[in-house]
């Protein structure tokens, strides 16, 4: 199993600096060991006009079987895991090889020539044999629209003395393009298996962060998306779902210029202006740290998390010493998890933040007690009806000293260029309330259940419609009162 990278250069920029960009030093041959054999980096030729890396990975058939899942005919053969193409055609075995051996500058990172790192290079990938389910025309679909030229997809013969037998499904590929090497090697990452289209190796809910992350980029765009998913992910509907939906807010983003995190919270604000804005979303983020900051707080409750960004946040400041997501949908705290690495947080850190599943429309004993709570775009995600019940669990029962609203401001939708008229910003608000209903729901709240409130604007305070973005501070001046406590509980329960 087998490719080269080569490029070219000058006496100026010698092709030699590719030797930096690798991290792996022309004029030494390296090996790695890898579950399921052993990767060979060497360098064929290397001068300042041409330089040539060749990664080599010898599989041991044994171990593949042994570790994952070998590959070859039908089940009812003994010898079919053990005699396949493992070894010779190129597929998720290299791909994992490549990123195991190559992995800093998969992520782009050279500390040695940071400007050659991000700047495209001449580069010509080949691969002597690519299984390509799909053939010549499906790998000119995947690596065309990425800026690669395929110089060649060449179908490789059954037999070269047997040419009645046909073409295989094997190519000889060769590509060439003005990439950034980071590009090119992520480009290898994700399309080897996909061509393939198999895994050595189960395909558990993290491969989708690992496509999004190698994908960055290029994937939301590519005309070919839902092929790549679905192969890439070993046709499991679920996860494929899943990475159609983030890749689809990818997208949305970029053609609307948000920032990405915002996206599944609302639509961003836009600008012509060659200096790019602060997402709204970041100045939602901002505002409510501030804000808890401000009032002390330092065990905190974020209601309704979601895929957990405001977790993220809450746990870069240390003042906050205990923070707990809460969300009803399980799949959202997945997403949460596997954004704050908690399979890989340090015991301290993961001390400080828990994740819960649970509805705000219920009152909740695990709430109880914290200094602050959060709802952050939560409650136009509710029918109106189901409003009374949130109140209670959140004002009523959990009673933190401090609660922080935000929700959008509806008036401030005319100013967005790309929002019909009459339209809310996102397709699952129940609602959208102006300023004066906004305040006179605030108040009604704050009178029932005992809290002092402010208001603070988030974004651009336009004069004629306010800020995209309306947050109320509520702050409790009582211990509450039991006769509304008695009355409202049945109400939030029901």
């Amino acid at each position: 199993m087998f490719l080269t990278i080569s490029t070219t250069g000058t006496p100026e920029r010698p092709a030699t600096d590719l030797g930096f960009l690798l991290h792996k030093h022309p004029e030494r041959a390296q090996s790695f060991s890898t579950s399921h054999g052993t990767a060979h980096v060497l360098y064929p030729e290397a001068s300042a006009e041409r330089c040539t890396a060749a990664l080599l990975l010898e599989v041991d058939p044994v171990a593949l079987v042994r570790r994952g899942k070998g590959r070859g005919g039908a089940p009812d053969s003994a010898l079919a895991q053990y005699v396949n193409d493992r070894p010779y055609a190129a597929s998720s075995l290299l791909a994992v090889a490549l990123a195991k051996v190559f992995k800093t500058a998969l992520h782009g990172d050279c500390k040695a020539m940071p400007e050659r790192a991000a700047a495209p290079l001449p580069l010509r990938i080949e691969v002597p044999a690519l299984p390509a389910r799909g053939g010549a025309a499906l790998v000119r679909a995947l690596f065309g629209p990425l800026g690669w030229s395929v110089v060649a997809a060449e179908p490789v013969a059954l037999d070269a003395e047997f040419p009645e037998w046909g073409d295989s499904r094997y190519v000889r590929l060769v590509l060439e393009g003005e990439l950034r090497l980071a590009d090119a090697l992520n480009h290898l990452y994700v399309l080897l298996p996909v061509l393939d289209d198999a895994k050595h190796y189960w395909v558990a809910p993290d491969e989708v962060d690992k496509l999004l992350r190698a994908g960055d980029g290029w994937l939301a765009g590519h005309p070919e998306r839902k092929l790549i998913t679905e192969r890439y992910l070993s046709r499991r509907r679920g996860l494929a779902r899943e990475a159609t939906e983030r890749l689809e807010l990818v997208r949305l983003a970029e053609a609307e210029g948000l920032d990405v995190e915002d996206v599944d919270n609302a639509v961003d604000e836009t600008t012509d202006t060659e200096e790019r804005p602060v997402p709204l979303a970041q100045q939602r983020r901002d505002a409510i740290l501030s804000a808890l900051a401000e009032a002390g707080a330092a065990r905190v409750l974020d209601l309704g998390c979601g895929q957990g960004q405001l977790v993220q946040a809450l746990l870069k400041d240390p003042r906050f010493t205990e923070v707990v997501g809460v969300d009803v949908s399980v799949r959202a705290l997945t997403v949460a998890a596997r954004r704050l690495r908690l399979d890989r947080m340090g015991e301290r850190q993961a001390a400080r933040v828990k994740l819960v599943q649970g509805s705000l429309a219920y009152t909740d004993k695990r709430l109880s007690g914290y200094d602050a709570a959060v709802l952050s775009e939560v409650i136009e995600h509710l029918d109106l009806p189901r409003l009374p019940a949130l109140e209670y669990a959140v004002f009523g029962s959990a009673r933190p000293r401090t609660v922080l609203v935000t929700t959008p401001n509806v008036e401030y939708n005319v100013r967005w260029e790309t929002l019909p008229a009459g339209r809310v910003r996102h397709s699952d608000h129940r609602f959208e309330w102006t300023r004066e209903e906004f305040r006179s729901w605030v108040a009604r709240v704050a009178g029932e259940y005992g809290y002092e409130t402010g208001f603070v604007p988030v974004g651009p305070d336009d004069p004629e419609v306010g800020p995209p973005t309306q947050m109320a501070v509520f702050t409790r001046t009582t211990t509450g009162n039991d006769e509304n406590t008695d009355k409202n509980e049945k109400e939030g329960q029901a």
